[in-house]
Order: C-alpha cells, then structure tokens, then sequence
C-alpha cells in the first residue's frame, strides 16, 4: 500500500485519484484549485484566536454543535477511554463566528464545498457501474445545500509533558461522512492504517490536500470505497514545542438522502453520534 500525490492538473487526475481513494481509503492531491495563501491566512488568525481568552465567549452550545469545543471536552475516539489533545471550533455558516474571522473562514467553507462537489463527481464517473447503481442520486447532489456540511478549525497544542497517559493528538478513527477534504496541516502527523495493519504516514507537504473516504460513502458503495482508520500522533523532540493547526471539511449528505437500504444520512449520523456520546 502506497499513497501517492496525483497533480490535479494531470489529463489522468481523476482516474488515479478514484483508484487510490478505492485501494486506500485516501487521495492526495498537489496544484489543486483551493487558494493556498487563503489557508495560510486561516491558520493564523486561528492560531491567535486558540491563543487567546475569546474563544470562551463562543462556547459550544448542545443544541446546534456550533462554537468552541475546549480540550476539556475534547472527543473520545470510538473503541478508547482517553480523550484526544486537541481543542475545536465548528463553523457552520447558519452559526455563531467571530466577526474578525468571519469573511475569510466562510470564503474557504464555499470554496472547498465546490471543489468536493467536483471530487464527488470524479468518484462517481470512476465508480464501476455496480457501484454507481447504489447510489440513490448523484452523489454531488448529496450535499447540494447541505446544512449539515462541518468545517472543523482544529487546534492541537504543544505538548506539555503531563498530558494522559495513552493520550495522543487523534486517536485512531475513521470519519463519519461521505468524504473529508482536508489541506495539508502546518506540522506533520497524519497517519493512516494499511490493510497489513502498518501505520504509513501521509504525505504532507503544505499546500497538498487530502481527501479520505468517510464511513457514509463506505455504505453508499457497498464497501467498494473504504473509510480508513486514520490518526494524528504525538510530536517529537523539539517539535513538541509546536501547535498544530487542521482544516478538515466534513461533507455530509442532507438529512433525507437515502445511503442504503439500512440508512438514511440521518439516521446514520444519529446512530455514529450515540456511539461517540455526543448526544
């Protein structure tokens, strides 16, 4: 198993990046169409606004799962009892957003949601035609309008040398939706589990971004495209000193589309949310 970074730019892009989400669970792109000096920018205004005492007036509310997350309450990966190093702000564009953050985040939530349009077209023109014929409707269409869609601004902090025994960055997990767009972090750790059971990092070089399969596509596809366990380890040495910033978009079907004879997207959703206990 080999992850490879596919050009976007490339006469056979999609082909090749289809045929490694399908034997991998994930594709990596370079010269995509997302702007790279907009990511950059993100990642510092969000650095300073974790930094700061702000983020205390935009806690997250139950009802909605807007807002700020602190470490505190962070996720407790399914299958673990330790929760993970990191703290979060979910952006919606319905929700609660720093009016200084605002123009930038939701210029780069449209953005993305575009582009995943079009990778989700990808997929299903390379889908054999036994795949494709599960698909309820297009799969773009899935997410067309979604409310449901989560840009995540995560923040792992630099490691202080207390932290939980067994505690890492983002335990071992696979995501819930159709796919995750995510930019290339400011610092290194990604990692995703082979079908041997290896840990392989992913190719990280900054302005590359990742895209994995997430468990709703797994069963819209019958399993033809994998939701491959994934995790953000510890740093290292001197770069335990540093923060980590993530971008990950959850691209989540609206509520009523039909994923299989057993699910509704909701119904997914409902069901992945009281095995997390986050309802």
């Amino acid at each position: 198993m080999k992850l490879e970074t596919i050009d976007y730019r490339a006469s056979d892009s999609a082909e090749r990046f289809v045929a490694s989400l399908h034997e991998t669970g994930f594709g990596v792109l370079s010269n995509h169409p997302i702007q790279q000096e907009l990511v950059e920018k993100i990642y510092q205004q969000w650095y300073a606004f974790f930094n700061s005492e702000e983020k205390q007036q935009y806690l997250f509310k139950p009802e909605t799962q807007d807002g700020f997350f602190p470490e505190s309450i962070s996720e407790t990966a399914k299958g673990h009892k330790v929760k993970d190093i990191k703290e979060y702000y979910h952006v919606y564009p319905w929700g609660r957003i720093p009016d200084s953050l605002r123009d930038d985040i939701i210029q780069y939530y449209q953005h993305a949601n575009k582009f995943a349009s079009e990778l989700l077209g990808w997929i299903e023109q390379y889908s054999p035609a036994d795949v494709a014929a599960k698909y309820s409707i297009k799969l773009s269409d899935m997410i067309k309008d979604s409310q449901k869609t989560l840009l995540r601004v995560l923040h792992y902090p630099p490691m202080s040398g207390d932290e939980e025994l067994g505690a890492i960055r983002a335990a071992a997990h696979e995501d819930i939706n159709l796919i995750t767009v995510l930019p290339a972090a400011n610092e290194p750790g990604l990692q995703v589990k082979t079908k041997q059971g290896e840990w392989m990092d992913v190719p990280s070089d900054f302005g590359n971004i990742i895209i994995n399969i997430g468990d709703m596509l797994q069963e819209a596809s019958g399993g033809y495209f994998p939701s491959t366990s994934h995790r953000v380890i510890n740093p290292e040495g001197t770069d335990k000193t540093k923060s980590r910033i993530s971008l990950p978009l959850f691209l989540h079907p609206n509520p009523e589309v039909v994923l299989s004879d057993r699910y509704t997207a909701d119904s997914y959703l409902m069901e992945r949310l009281r095995e997390l206990g986050v309802i």
